[in-house]
């Protein structure tokens, strides 16, 4: 089902490792272990390979790539996870590492829409890949929203550089980490910081630009990247905005699991070692006031000795079943409550005839997004009118399903596991609530007809597949008005050695973010390596 290597195989590389770089003090070369091959492992392991390091990755599964795997079954196939790329300059810097070009490892296209959204008044937008454009379509719609939409796109813009300037390239776990910039106050950083609109959220800062409630909704949706309700989300998240505008939206033909696969590839020409069905169990640290690491065991209770370890594993459970009853899992718990994100449900469904009014991507809105928001994070149930996004394929990449066809994917957000929740029972009931929605309001009146393959993925598989807290998609949540945007430092600070990396690490979740982390992760041991401040990205 997945994209695959040999189980239980070690796979190293077929050509040697490139330890000699120009410039390169080979002395320092360090012995690194990922554990987990998701994207911010696989851009933590081609950046350090890349800068002469000795890396071996670690994955559970019989796959590489983590939830960035695929389903082809019946001559449809399904990205099983993430399937929105934007910001892919990310993308293009893990390639650069190695002195490769990203194009001649993936070949994507831009999307435009970006994304089709359906409302339950029947009421439909499409969000324009031009920033121009798409305030001249809301204009015409609504008089006086064009200009509106295009300060709230310039103060999302501000935000993105404040965010780029302070936040992104570095090991960030605290505003502290934000301010000392340089390792020095400065007033210049106070006034950024001010612009931050600290004590604001996502939702209220849309609204003071956007009134007319279905643009406020698609709008507000951009924080769903990072499983998060734009309500209780900090304002800083509308750069999102600005980071979709930019560069846009692609899509890599062959599905978004050619990102993880081309990291593989580049990985192996660097000589990157690959163990598959490996689980690790446990990182081994040295005993003492201040631990650091040794090495991990693998299931069966195989040690493997590193100077360093990336951890790609969600960074709570890291702690708490990696470095179980050790003080660096006491004090990492002590520090701060962290709450999971959100989970899902996936349906994946496979069409015999495509509907041609859907686009690539589409949100088929909730008719109360407050009703909504308020029963996956408050409650913690799911919303009985939720948000359904789909991604339809076969339009862009006809490789994806048999002709005339469509290889329809449908994410709905859920709460993240609780005890009473049993999702073998659930999901039949809200699979027909889904498909109720998509009936009403995205006119697929006849889905069920057009159904002729389906699977499913839910907030339990999730947890289980890929060992993360809770179910959660997207590791932990951007909750709370001053801290929600900080998420454990990529920079161990219980264990030396230690870096993480991934959704629930900094700087969050969604591809391009995780993919930070990885670069960040591995940037910071490459500093720390060499005795130098961790640098950061131009």
């Amino acid at each position: 089902m997945e994209g695959a290597h040999a189980a239980g195989k070690s796979i190293a590389a077929v050509t040697p490792a490139l330890n000699k770089i120009e410039g390169q003090e080979q002395e320092k070369q360090m012995r690194v272990g990922v554990i987990g091959s998701g994207l911010a492992g696989l851009a933590a392991a081609c950046t350090l390979a890349a800068r002469g390091h000795a890396v071996e990755v670690f994955e559970k599964n019989a796959w590489l790539g983590g939830k960035a795997a695929q389903l082809r079954e019946d001559g449809f196939r399904f990205d099983m996870g993430p399937t929105i790329l934007i910001q892919p300059s990310v993308l293009r810097k893990i390639f650069a590492e190695a002195g490769k070009k990203l194009e001649d490892y993936v070949d994507m296209v831009r999307l435009d829409p970006q994304w089709r959204c359906f409302f339950d008044d029947g009421a439909r937008i499409d969000l324009l890949d031009d920033a121009g454009e798409m305030s001249a379509e809301l204009e015409g719609r609504f008089p006086g929203m064009g200009a509106k939409y295009t300060q709230l796109m310039d103060l999302s813009k501000e935000l993105h550089t404040i965010s780029d300037k302070f936040f992104f390239w570095k090991s960030v776990g605290s505003i502290r980490d934000t301010l000392d910039v340089g390792g020095a106050f400065d007033i210049k950083v106070l006034r950024d910081v001010l612009k931050m609109r600290m004590g604001k959220t996502v939702a209220g800062t849309i609204r003071e630009f956007i009134a007319e409630p279905n643009t406020a909704q698609m709008l507000d949706h951009m924080v769903q990247y990072v499983g998060s309700s734009p309500d209780a989300s900090p304002a800083i998240l509308t750069a999102i905005g600005s980071m979709q505008a930019q560069e846009g939206i692609w899509y890599p033909m062959g599905g978004t699991r050619a990102v993880p696969e081309a990291m593989v590839k580049l990985a192996g020409e660097l000589g990157v070692v690959f163990h598959t069905d490996a689980d690790v169990v446990k990182i081994l640290t040295s005993e003492g006031k201040h631990a650091a690491v040794e090495g991990l065991v693998t299931a069966g209770g195989k040690t493997h000795a590193f100077d360093a370890i990336v951890s790609n594993e969600d960074a709570v459970r890291t702690h708490r079943e990696l470095l179980a009853q050790t003080n660096a899992a006491r004090e990492f718990e002590h520090k701060r409550k962290y709450e999971p994100a959100c989970s899902g449900v996936v349906l994946y469904l496979g069409l015999k005839k495509r509907y041609e009014h859907l686009a690539h991507h589409d949100f088929v809105f909730s008719r109360d997004p407050h009703e909504e928001f308020h029963a996956i994070y408050d409650l913690g149930e799911p919303a009985p009118d939720p948000t359904c996004y789909l991604a339809c394929t076969a339009e862009s990449d006809p490789s994806s399903a048999p002709a005339g066809g469509d290889a329809l994917y449908v994410l709905v957000h859920t709460p993240y596991l609780r005890p009473h929740h049993d999702w073998s029972k659930m999901l039949p009931g809200y699979r027909q609530v889904i498909l109720d929605k998509l009936k009403r309001t995205a006119g697929c009146e006849d889905i069920e007809e057009r159904i002729v393959f389906e699977r499913a993925l839910t907030p339990q598989d999730i947890h289980d597949r890929y060992r993360v807290l809770n179910g959660a998609i997207y590791g932990l949540s951007s909750h709370g008005r001053f801290l929600g945007a900080f998420k454990p430092a990529n920079r161990s600070r219980e264990v030396d050695g230690l870096y993480l990396a991934g959704g629930a690490a900094h700087p969050g979740p969604g591809m391009p973010m995780v993919m930070m982390s990885g670069w960040i992760a591995a940037d910071s041991l490459d500093a720390d390596s060499k005795g130098n401040s961790p640098s950061r990205a131009a």
